[in-house]
Parts: C-alpha cells; structure tokens; sequence
C-alpha cells in the first residue's frame, strides 16, 4: 500500500469519525429539545436538583418509561358533572371557611388523579408520574400542596389558601379536561394569578 492510499485512508477514516460524531451530537441535540419540550418548567428544574444534563435526562426518560406503564382512563361525562359539582361546592365553602375549603380541593384532585389511573399512594412518585403529561401545571400543584401542609399546621394566610385554590383549580381543570369555574365564582377574579403562573 502506497503513502498515498495510507494518507486517502487516513483522511476517509477521519471523515467518517466527524460524520458519526455529528450525528451522534445531532441526536443528542433532538433529544434533550424533545424532553425540553415536553417537560417544559419540569426539565429546568430536574436540572436543577441533578446536577447535570447526563442525570436530568436520565431521570426525565425514566419518568416517560414507568409513565408508558400506567394505564391512563378516560374520565367519563358523568364523572366529570360530579367533580365539576363537588368543586363548585369547595368553591362556595372557601369564603366561609378556606382552611376546609382548601383541604377538600387537595382530596377532590388526589381522587380525580387516582380516577385517571395515576398512583396516588407517594406524594413525589405522583408528581413524577404527572410531570410526563402535565409539566406546565405541576407548579400550580406544587404551590397548592405547599400551601395545603402550611394550611394544616396553622400558617397559611386567608390570601395563601386563595391561591391553593386556584393553583388546585389549574391541575384539576386540565386533567378533568374543562375549566370547573363558571365565570362568576369567586375564584375567577384570581384568573390573572392563575394564568401569569402558567
């Protein structure tokens, strides 16, 4: 084999290497902007807590395997009158009592995220779960669940449990499929606050 052919091999092998590496990083590049994408808020903040791209992705793509095992159900019409009745209800309690109105809101989402077949029995695996389908509202679930254990040990203001509510309003409208607030409810002037968290 001449220098020539050995230096033609050389240049085709290094070639090769930079086209792999490319469509290696490409991929890579699709990947983490789909997982972006999906995750929304969810990506930075796993971030955030891993440490690193490498661990963040990893984690997001665990979350989408164990999400593929679930089996999701449909909520059917007259389920969702009956939670649309009972938030309705929730909603009228608050003025007179906001502490228990903002503890049966927490019960009422926890029963509907079971009914759609997500686990319930982990506060964290259920967000988990729930970040794979529902990213751009898990901070209003956060926030409200924050506020709902703050409620319970006697340090959340009238104006924290308000916007529990409407932060518990924000998860339970997308996963029933339909805004449960009629437009003159009392939660409807903190729209503004609802829709800037989103």
């Amino acid at each position: 084999m001449s220098g020539t052919q050995i230096v033609v091999l050389i240049v085709i092998a290094v070639i090769v290497l930079a086209v792999a590496a490319a469509a290696v990083l490409y991929g890579r590049r699709r990947g983490q902007q789909r997982l972006q994408e999906r995750f929304g808020p969810e990506y930075d903040r796993t971030l955030a807590e891993a440490g690193s791209k490498d661990a963040a992705e990893k984690e997001l793509l665990e979350r989408e395997r164990r999400h593929a095992e679930l089996t999701l159900n449909p909520i059917s019409a007259e389920s969702r009158t009956r939670y649309t009745t009972e938030w309705e209800r929730i909603q009228a309690t608050f003025i007179d009592s906001p502490v228990q109105a903002v503890a049966e809101a927490d019960e009422l989402v926890t029963q509907l995220v079971a009914e759609r077949g997500y686990p319930t029995e982990n506060y964290e695996e259920q967000l988990s779960h729930l970040s794979v389908e529902h990213a751009n509202t898990l901070g209003h679930y956060r926030d409200a669940h924050e506020i709902s254990v703050a409620s319970a040990r006697g340090e959340a203001s009238t104006e924290q449990l308000r916007k529990a509510l409407v932060h518990y309003r924000a998860l339970f409208g997308e996963l029933l499929g339909a805004d449960p607030v009629p437009p003159a409810s009392p939660a409807s002037s903190s729209e503004n606050t609802h829709t800037s968290h989103r």
